[in-house]
Parts: structure tokens; C-alpha cells; sequence
């Protein structure tokens, strides 16, 4: 969401209404609630899915992977390390939580997943399982 508007800190913020306001909880904000959604790839090779989550300014010890079933979590905090109180012109870089939700189009390999988080980058790779042949016995 492109926000061309001052933004002050103040009684507003504090209540709440500021956000409630400005920041939609629809997809295409990057919204849901207060836990803001990263800019995310999905695409699949031969061999891999990969995932690739836009994160600069995330400290690599405040990120969270998770992969359960074929649902992949990746979570974490994107501090403001800036100090004091200024008035916004325009307001696109997100601070706070986040969190992105990846269902994956086919099954990998657990024990085989790595991710890599460099240059603002998290990239995730996850081996799709082979088909495994059984033989029928007679």
C-alpha cells in the first residue's frame, strides 16, 4: 500500500484509529491485522520448490522456519531500529511482525530442505520426493 499522508505520533496511534484507517487487512496491503506479509516467491524446478522471501533489514536470529505436512511457515520480526518521533510523507517499508504462509504444490523431502537468508533474501529449498518403485512380488 502506497501511503502518501503525514503521519504523526500521537493520540491516534495510540488508539489505534491511525492504523485501523490506513492499513486494510486485505491481501493486497500486505496486512492481516498487525502482522505484515513479505513480498514471496514460489517456483517450482526438475527437482525443487523453492520459496524466496523478500526480508532486508531482518536479522537472520529473528527469523522462523517451519514445515509441517506440505505447509510452509516462515515468521519472524522486522525491528525499526530508528530512535524518536517523525512525521511520514510516504510509508511503504514494514516493521513488526510478519509472517507468510506457503501451501506447496507437491511433496518434498523433509530431512532435505535448506534455506539460505542473504542479501535481504530468505530462499528456501525443498527437494520434491521421487516416486518410489515397489515391486510386486509374486
Amino acid at each position: 500500500m502506497t501511503a502518501n499522508r503525514p503521519h504523526s505520533t500521537g493520540p491516534l496511534d495510540e488508539a489505534g484509529i491511525f492504523e485501523a484507517f490506513f492499513y486494510s487487512p486485505s491481501p493486497w496491503a500486505g496486512w492481516h491485522g498487525r502482522v505484515w506479509i513479505p513480498p514471496t516467491d514460489v517456483y517450482e524446478t526438475e527437482d525443487d520448490i523453492v520459496v524466496q522471501v523478500e526480508l532486508a533489514g531482518v536479522q537472520q536470529a529473528d527469523l522462523a522456519v517451519a514445515l509441517i505436512d506440505r505447509r510452509l511457515t516462515i515468521s519472524g520480526t522486522r525491528a525499526d531500529r530508528s530512535a524518536g518521533r517523525r512525521a511520514y510523507h510516504q510509508m511503504q517499508v514494514r516493521f513488526g511482525d510478519f509472517r507468510t504462509e506457503v501451501e506447496l504444490p507437491a511433496a518434498v523431502d523433509e530431512e532435505q530442505v535448506d534455506a539460505e537468508y542473504r542479501d535481504g533474501f530468505l530462499r528456501v529449498r525443498l527437494p520434491k520426493l521421487k516416486p518410489r518403485r515397489v515391486v510386486v512380488q509374486e
